[in-house]
């Protein structure tokens, strides 16, 4: 039974990504369609993500009221309608609500898988969760481009991907009992008042692993969005060449999980982020000196591999670093940290690079990079030094 519940875990990672980067491969289509401008995707992210950051906080009280197993259910289920949703619009004030729930099914679910797994499974499988998590984003563009080249429009795209989650709402309704096993930390905590945004922060280390997470977050968001036009408007490269080696930034953090499985079977979870920080600083140094073109593409790869074991490993630890009663509390504010990130930093960047100058990319990243090995360093010594099992 344990090993079927774990397998209904993996489907999930998968299905939870296919939807992630339909809007990004999608919208240059849909935007012409309802008439609005090209910026107004943003509008639609910044509705997704604020929902996100609300349900990730909530995840605490409802995983404490339902279970794991029932909020992930539900959540899926919400994402599966709001996807329908997305299939069924025919303008940009359909799209705009039906993002609401979107938003509010994904960081609920996000934060009560993660702290499951932390909760019930070695390290290798958070990682290689996660892993899982980056082929269903991969997967859900060529869904939706099979849908384009067909003829059948961005709309059934949408519903392919929602009649899946629509499966997997029903695959995990039915697994209901099997979520309730003990693991190797113990009963997950479905009793007990939940903890206060204070409470969480006084707690030692949170404060530090927040500003850890936000700058991880921060740091692969930026890397991603603005690697390609780094690499075009400052250092000359042609345009294919950047596009395919940022591309190749993604590809290396999911088979960076996957190789980053197999490591921590000997590495614990602070060896595994002090080794993801070190090989990311080995790629911007890449990237920042003046070194030859090939030596530069090579840098964003490497920084991708650098990042690949540092989330999934952050969040396995949180258990072990602040109690398993308090996981799940810690991880959905860590997951609003991530969302924050995502949301805040690239943007800024993006002011930077108009404003002054986008040859201050790498250091920008480097800013970030220091700022996250302080604060996770910080952590580790208020938490009572390297900790976290393979």
């Amino acid at each position: 039974m344990v090993g079927l519940l774990l397998a209904i875990i993996y489907l999930s990672f998968i299905s939870l990504g296919l939807p992630d980067a339909l809007l990004g491969s999608v919208w240059p289509v849909m935007y012409g369609e309802f008439g609005v401008p090209v910026s107004y995707a943003g509008i639609i992210y910044a509705v997704i993500s604020a929902g996100t950051i609300l349900s990730s906080l909530m995840s605490d009280r409802l995983t404490r009221k339902l279970g794991a197993g029932m909020v992930t259910a539900i959540s899926v289920g919400m994402t599966a309608l709001a996807l329908f949703g997305f299939s069924v619009s025919h303008s940009f004030g359909a799209l705009f609500l039906w993002a609401v729930p979107y938003g509010l099914g994904a960081g609920s679910v996000d934060a009560a898988l993660n702290n499951y797994v932390a909760l019930h499974y070695a390290s290798r499988h958070m990682s290689w969760l996660h892993c899982m998590w980056g082929v269903g984003a991969s997967v859900g563009p060529y869904i939706m481009s099979y849908a384009l080249a067909g003829g059948q429009g961005w709309n059934m795209g949408y519903r392919y991907i929602a009649v899946l989650q629509i499966v997997l709402t029903a695959v995990l309704a039915l697994s209901l009992p099997l979520w309730k096993g003990r693991g190797r930390l113990g009963e997950e905590q479905t009793d007990g008042k939940p903890l206060t945004l204070r409470q969480i922060l006084a707690l030692p280390g949170a404060k530090e692993i927040m500003l850890a997470f936000f700058g991880y977050c921060a740091l692969e968001q930026t890397a991603g969005l603005w690697a390609s036009s780094y690499l075009v408007l400052h250092k000359g490269i042609p345009e294919e060449t950047a596009a395919r080696f940022a591309s190749l930034f993604f590809i290396g953090i999911t088979v960076g999980r996957a190789i980053s499985g197999f490591v921590t079977m000997k590495l614990d979870d602070t060896g595994m982020i002090r080794l993801g920080q070190a090989v990311i600083a080995v790629g911007i140094a890449a990237v920042i000196l003046p070194l030859p073109e090939n030596v530069t593409l090579a840098g964003l790869v490497v920084i991708g591999l650098g990042c690949a074991p540092i989330y999934p490993c952050i969040i396995h630890s949180t258990p072990t670093r602040f109690g398993a009663d308090k996981s799940q509390a810690v991880i959905g504010v860590q997951m609003a940290c991530a969302y924050t990130g995502n949301c805040l930093m690239p943007p800024l960047f993006g002011f930077i690079a108009g404003h002054i100058t986008i040859a201050l990319f790498p250091g920008f990243l480097l800013v970030l990079l220091i700022l996250m090995t302080a604060m996770h360093e910080r952590m580790v010594r208020q938490t009572g030094g390297a900790q976290g099992t393979p």
